[in-house]
Parts: structure tokens; sequence; C-alpha cells
């Protein structure tokens, strides 16, 4: 398989997931106080907002790979 087929799979793929989830979540642990064997953390929860243009231009993109791809042959 060429290398600009296979990207432009990739990045519709990528697409794809960013149409389907909107937003990753992740938890991250902070330290909150350290002193000697004392140690007191937090777990938080932060979000990463994906927007609907972006996976709507991975897929545009990838479709334009694809067909780039395939003009090459």
């Amino acid at each position: 398989m060429k290398p600009l087929t296979l990207a432009g799979i990739l990045l519709i793929l990528l697409g794809v997931f960013a149409l389907a989830y909107p937003a990753i979540s992740f938890t991250s642990e902070e330290k909150i106080l350290d002193i000697g064997p004392i140690e007191a953390t937090k777990e938080e929860t932060k979000t990463v907002p994906l927007p609907p243009l972006l996976g709507g231009a991975a897929i545009a993109g990838g479709i334009i790979m694809l067909a780039a791809g395939a003009k090459r042959s």
C-alpha cells in the first residue's frame, strides 16, 4: 500500500473519531500538600473539546490524499 493512501485512510479514521467523540477526558493527579512523610493529592478530570470542524477537515483531507494516491498510479 502506498504511503499517501495509508496516510489518507488514517486521516479519515481520525476525522470519524473526532466527530464521534466531541471531547476527550482524562484524569490527572495533582500534588496539593507535601510535608515530610505526609502527602495530599487531588485527582482532577480534564476535558479537551474536539471541534466538529476539525473532524470534517480531517475527513476532507483524507479523501483528497486518497484521490491523490490513486491518481499517481
